[in-house]
């Protein structure tokens, strides 16, 4: 029911009658409020102590906020009705208390951070996820403060623009090869060359790209790709060690057959000289005496052939029969020593006592009494 309802009395809001219909005494209310505030100025009352405390107040505001205090790492941006007016360097200042002079203290040598993770398509048209860390400082606070509404939201989406830029001028084997230093200055400048046109005052101090993957549904098919590359890798290392092994040795081989073919072509050069040398003095000599020389010569022919062959005297009557090894082929013939036998019969040359044999062997050819043999020499 409401609370001026006919026929219910009249009542206050606060629960309580008025008494005659009367709204609230709002004179004593003041007047209780300014017997309260008398207080400060020695118990009286008026519009005196108001001006004196407004006055108070007025040196509080302007004591507590007409100064401000930058830290080394800072600077202080000032502005006035919310324009810009002064950067402030480390250090005390005055300043115009609020709302006329607002100062905004902004780090400049902490490093801030954005990360992301997304899934891009490179110049041969594959997918890959990219993680990547951008690192930066501020270097100029005003452009800082009132270029962008919010800073790292900006860095985030001009690294993500940049990255995408890098990847799709990039085709899968390249980005999975490890050329990552490349891709990482690539990104850095870029990035960087976009934040100056938009008048940031942000410096880039570092990209990173933590990860770089195919997605998961392809994994498994990229995986059996780099087990090939690195199959690939070792299998030419190991050709590479072979023919470091190999070449050497050839080379070497090849030197020596080249200086032996040499050396025997000088050898042979020099003894065909000396042959035709020995030759004309030989000529020299058999114009000179004729019979001598051609005898000289039969006499070493004879010399040379008469002691490579086993020789055989028969100091007997002629009539012995003797038995003449012939030689083994591949091998000299064994010594024969000649044993006597009876008078009249004749001589035998026998293979020594090391044969047990008493049967005349097959390589002896017999040699009549005229002096007459086949196959040996007498």
């Amino acid at each position: 029911m409401a609370w001026n309802e006919p026929g219910g009395g009249q009542r206050d809001p606060w629960g309580r009658g008025t008494g005659g219909g009367k709204g609230p005494d709002l004179e004593a209310w003041l007047k209780r409020l300014r017997q309260r505030l008398g207080s400060f100025r020695g118990g009286g009352g008026g519009v005196g102590g108001i001006g004196t405390i407004i006055v108070a107040l007025l040196l509080a505001w302007l004591l507590f906020d007409s100064w401000t205090v930058i830290n080394a790492s800072q600077v202080g941006v000032v502005t006035r009705f919310g324009a810009y007016e002064a950067t402030l360097p480390p250090g005390f200042h005055f300043v115009l208390p609020r709302p006329i002079d607002t100062v905004r203290k902004v780090d400049m040598t902490s490093v801030r951070s954005v990360s992301d993770k997304m899934q891009m398509l490179t110049k041969d048209e594959n997918i890959v996820q990219v993680d990547f860390n951008i690192q930066y400082q501020v270097n100029n606070a005003e452009q800082y403060l009132f270029s962008m509404q919010d800073p790292d939201e900006a860095v985030r989406q001009a690294a993500e623009a940049a990255v995408r830029r890098v990847v799709g001028a990039s085709t899968m084997d390249t980005i999975l090869s490890g050329e990552g230093a490349a891709m990482v200055a690539a990104t850095q400048q870029s990035l960087q060359q976009l934040l100056n046109s938009y008048n940031t005052g942000i410096t880039i101090t570092e990209v990173n790209f933590q990860n770089i993957s195919p997605p998961a549904e392809v994994k498994a098919a990229f995986d059996d790709v780099n087990r090939a590359r690195e199959d690939k890798q070792r299998i030419e290392d190991e050709a590479k060690a072979y023919a470091s092994k190999i070449l050497p040795e050839a080379r070497g081989n090849a030197a020596r057959i080249v200086a032996g073919a040499q050396a025997y072509e000088v050898t042979r050069q020099v003894r065909a000289q000396g042959e035709s040398q020995r030759f004309l003095a030989m000529l020299k000599e058999y114009r000179a005496a004729p019979a001598v020389t051609r005898k000289r010569l039969w006499l070493e022919t004879i010399e040379q052939v008469m002691a490579a062959n086993t020789k055989v005297v028969d100091e007997g009557t002629g009539r012995n029969l003797i038995y003449l090894p012939l030689p083994h082929s591949g091998s000299a013939p064994a010594p024969a020593t000649p044993t006597a036998l009876l008078p009249g019969v004749g001589a035998e040359l026998q293979a020594p006592a090391a044969s047990s044999s008493s049967a005349v062997p097959q390589s002896a050819v017999p040699i009549s009494a005229s002096g007459s043999t086949q196959g040996g020499q007498s």
